[in-house]
């Protein structure tokens, strides 16, 4: 207590070296003593005679903090002579007790040691753990959060791997060994009105005859060929069941149900990382209470240790202090604008807004003709002998998608000084501006696909009326669109590889050797985490698009990110450095995962498309033969018991969905008043917050 009273004159300097200081943490927390310790707080104002002594102070601390018997002592914030007396003091306490509560507890407290015990284990087993808190000690949270965000990734896509691989995969590979007899295939339906189905059943991808020496490069880089005929993609697996010994396990069923599993998985995973976020970026993110005191006095990374990244931190800080300044003056002279300056701001927003659309609006269109374009041209058989055009006509939507996530976004921020905005907002319109065109351009693909597998340009085509899709450009749909998603991912990490070996590296080079003005001004890489985000929830997007027709696609995608962290690692320890403006690890991990979460809503359209609208391709996949590829589901409910039958056709009939609905629409207005209710606490509790400030500066001035 007497080091408590000591005051802050031995207390160390922030480490802005702006001469502020604070008070040591090693005693206990004000907010655990009793409230009548509050009197010794009142000023000069309070009598004396009032006064508590401190001897009495310590001692009903002490006892409270006691009332717990079973709490540990390691979690309370008070010096160790304290936790001392402390675990004296309850051990005394506990020998007093004999028979089934001194058992009971004994119980507990080896119950609670086992727990912190396995958790410490289980922290040592944390993958890159170690990598983590060297990128945390030399840049800080800001950027380790784009690795840790990473490495969750990395980890999701290798369970929905072991889902697949575990119910689709492995099932299939074994069952294709097994003798002919046990495996009862289904032949494919047909109608009587659908006319000449073996135009449909006419699928073999694999060229006759000889074939040029790079024809195997081709196949591994585009999916086609032999690739086709392998368990990456989803024509190569059959529609069979199997039958063993009263085990029956049914491929179609497992492909269907394992698909469901693992976006439920990816969507609960990613809610409940999230909930964290939220709450601490509901409660900080309030420019009136932290907007310079949480820089002056918390915005220092204490896990930094790097003097270089140090004196950068400092630098960043100041940066944001003069940020703050610049926003406080532009606030001003917007407020002293005209009504007639204010009209022409709006207009010329809204012209370069319009602007902004027409851009995009053209990408699209790019991006459309050369999906159309690259899917006519393939048939070619004179682009089909030459290598590099087929390479290049092949990936022809994946080299314009890319160009168009790169060149708009340089546009957009060249466009948003002129809107006049305040910085921050400069930052949120164009981080919005290129979630959009990221995720949008991916939409505009699949529209191109599928408008030209249903055929909605050209209904009167023969194998439409026949088939149900373009069968004569599409033989097997599903694995053209895998090939699509494998060719975007390929090109995507090339990308990346192409961008740290030929582009950060001889910058880096050329900033440390050259000393020509106009490199030095150009200065070193920044780690810009935003956009490096964005690439990678970009690439995670196309995965679990591609998923469904390519089911090993989450098994490359694992591949892929866990060479992008150490390629990434590498030229952040290299070439890079942090970026000016700081990125807060909080509110970055929950504007992380809600642009991940839009992610996975776009990627659940053409999933559940393909599912209920598009019939299947005739020729290839689990589903062949079938109207819909969730016929599956009805037809395996029907060879069940009459009552699990009649209790699925219930879940599936009106008397179910509409309470059901009813339900769920109560449900969710009540928790929307209970969010209401809880904003509306955390504002007063913010209100009280501020007053209590305001009290203490009053209260100062009087003294």
């Amino acid at each position: 207590m007497d080091r408590f009273e000591e005051g802050i004159d031995e207390a160390p300097t922030h480490p802005l070296g702006t001469g502020l200081s604070w008070q040591k943490q090693e005693s206990p927390d004000l907010n655990q003593f009793p409230n009548s310790a509050s009197l010794r707080y009142r000023g000069n104002e309070a009598p004396e005679k009032n006064a508590v002594p401190r001897e009495t102070l310590y001692q009903n601390w002490m006892d409270e903090l006691l009332q717990d018997e079973n709490k540990s002592i390691k979690d309370l914030y008070c010096p160790m002579k304290t936790k001392r007396e402390l675990r004296k003091k309850q051990e005394r306490m506990i020998a007093k007790k004999t028979g089934w509560q001194s058992w009971k507890e004994d119980r507990q407290r080896s119950f609670r040691k086992f727990k912190s015990e396995t958790s410490e284990t289980l922290q040592y087993m944390e993958v890159w753990r170690s990598t983590l808190q060297s990128i945390e000690g030399h840049f800080g949270t800001g950027i380790e959060s784009y690795f840790s965000f990473l490495r969750f990734l990395v980890l999701m896509n290798f369970v929905t791997f072991l889902l697949v691989g575990g119910f689709i995969v492995l099932p299939s590979i074994i069952f294709n060994e097994l003798p002919p007899t046990s495996i009862n295939a289904t032949t494919a339906t047909t109608d009587s009105t659908t006319g000449n189905i073996s135009v449909c059943l006419n699928y073999n991808p694999n060229e006759q005859g000889l074939v040029v020496y790079y024809t195997f490069i081709i196949d591994i880089l585009m999916g086609t060929g032999f690739m086709e005929f392998t368990y990456m993609f989803y024509g190569y697996y059959k529609n069979t069941s199997v039958n063993l010994v009263g085990f029956f396990y049914n491929i179609p069923l497992a492909y269907l149900i394992t698909t469901v599993i693992y976006f439920l998985l990816s969507l609960v995973w990613m809610v409940i990382r999230s909930v964290n976020g939220f709450k601490q970026s509901l409660v900080t993110e309030d420019a009136a209470m932290s907007n310079y005191t949480n820089k002056v006095f918390a915005g220092w990374d204490f896990c930094m240790k790097d003097p270089k990244i140090l004196r950068q931190k400092q630098t960043s800080i100041l940066y944001e202090l003069k940020i703050d300044l610049e926003e406080d003056k532009m606030r001003r002279i917007h407020a002293e604008r005209t009504m007639s300056q204010r009209a022409g701001i709006y207009i010329l927003r809204i012209v370069l807004n319009l602007l902004i659309m027409c851009l995009i609006g053209a990408a699209f269109y790019c991006i459309y003709l050369s999906t159309t374009t690259s899917q006519s041209l393939l048939q070619d058989k004179e682009i089909k002998g030459n290598f590099i055009r087929e390479l290049l006509v092949g990936y022809l939507p994946s080299i314009v998608i890319t160009a168009a996530n790169v060149i708009l976004p340089i546009v957009f921020n060249i466009i948003i000084t002129f809107e006049k905005h305040t910085l921050n907002w400069q930052i949120r319109l164009t981080l919005i501006r290129s979630v959009f065109l990221r995720l949008a351009s991916l939409g505009m693909l699949l529209y191109s696909l599928w408008d030209n597998i249903t055929c909605s340009g050209n209904i009167e085509d023969s194998s439409c009326k026949t088939c149900g899709y373009n069968s004569s450009l599409y033989k097997c749909w599903e694995t053209r669109i895998g090939q699509e998603m494998y060719k975007l991912m390929i090109f995507d990490f090339l990308t990346v590889l192409v961008v740290i070996l030929l582009v950060d590296f001889p910058r880096k080079l050329m900033v440390d050797h050259c000393s020509c003005k106009l490199i030095q001004l150009w200065g070193q890489q920044e780690f810009l985490v935003p956009q490096f985000v964005l690439d990678i929830i970009y690439g995670q997007t196309v995965c679990w698009i591609g998923i469904f027709f390519c089911p090993l696609l989450s098994l490359l995608n694992t591949i892929k990110y866990f060479i992008i962290f150490y390629m990434k690692k590498l030229t952040l320890f290299t070439n890079c450095r942090p970026a000016e403006r700081a990125f807060r690890s909080s509110s970055a991990n929950f504007f992380f995962l809600l642009v991940l979460l839009l992610g996975l809503a776009l990627s659940w359209v053409p999933v559940l498309y393909s599912i209920f609208v598009i019939k299947p391709s005739a020729a290839c996949g689990p589903f062949r033969g079938q109207q819909t590829i969730w016929e599956t589901i009805p037809t395996v409910v029907k060879g069940f018991p009459q009552a699990a039958d009649e209790f699925f056709v219930f879940i599936g009939s009106q008397a179910f969905v509409i309470p059901l609905f009813l339900a769920s629409c109560i449900l969710m207005f009540y928790l929307m008043a209970l969010s209401s209710s809880y904003g509306k606490l955390v504002n007063m509790l913010k209100d009280q917050l501020q007053m209590e400030r305001s009290r203490k500066m009053f209260l100062n001035q009087v003294k």
